[in-house]
């Protein structure tokens, strides 16, 4: 069962107003972040596409994450609860619940602008070259899962 295409507006669009339910007191389900540590935490994925503020791993590293750790990202299976999560993406201080709000709607929206051709084959932070639909996979998993973490 293929994932819905966050590249297309439609599904940006659900994704974007599921975001919207949210408050700065919505409480999550299971783990232990905050609400606006959520979504800092859902921007990581896309500073780690257009920004250059992570550092890419490199050699035995970037083995092992393309070995072990990249099909669970790409693919169409869900993450588990309380899953490990990598030292990037794990926001231990108090964040702005607007700015990270506004923060991550708008990488949904540009993602969606640019549009999926522009991802075909285009490399990623940690995994190498990926297909669109892999780029399709983590970016539509990783939101849905948090969302879904936040009950929304």
């Amino acid at each position: 069962m293929a994932l819905p295409n966050i590249f297309t507006k439609p599904v940006a669009d659900s994704i974007i107003k599921r975001i919207n339910t949210l408050t700065p007191t919505t409480s999550p389900q299971w783990g232990k972040m905050a609400v606006a540590q959520m979504l800092a935490h859902c921007c990581v994925s896309y500073e780690m596409t257009y920004e250059d503020k992570h550092p890419k791993p490199k050699g035995f590293m970037k083995f092992i994450l393309k070995l072990l750790v990249k099909n669970k990202v790409v693919s169409e299976t869900p993450y588990k609860h309380n899953g490990p999560t990598a030292p990037a993406f794990i926001i231990t201080t108090a964040k702005d619940f607007a700015e990270e709000k506004a923060r991550l709607i708008a990488f949904i929206q540009k993602t969606q602008q640019l549009g999926e051709k522009e991802f075909d084959g285009r490399m990623s932070h940690s995994f190498g070259s990926l297909s669109i639909t892999e780029w399709n996979n983590m970016f539509y998993k990783h939101l849905d899962h948090h969302l879904t973490q936040f009950g929304c």
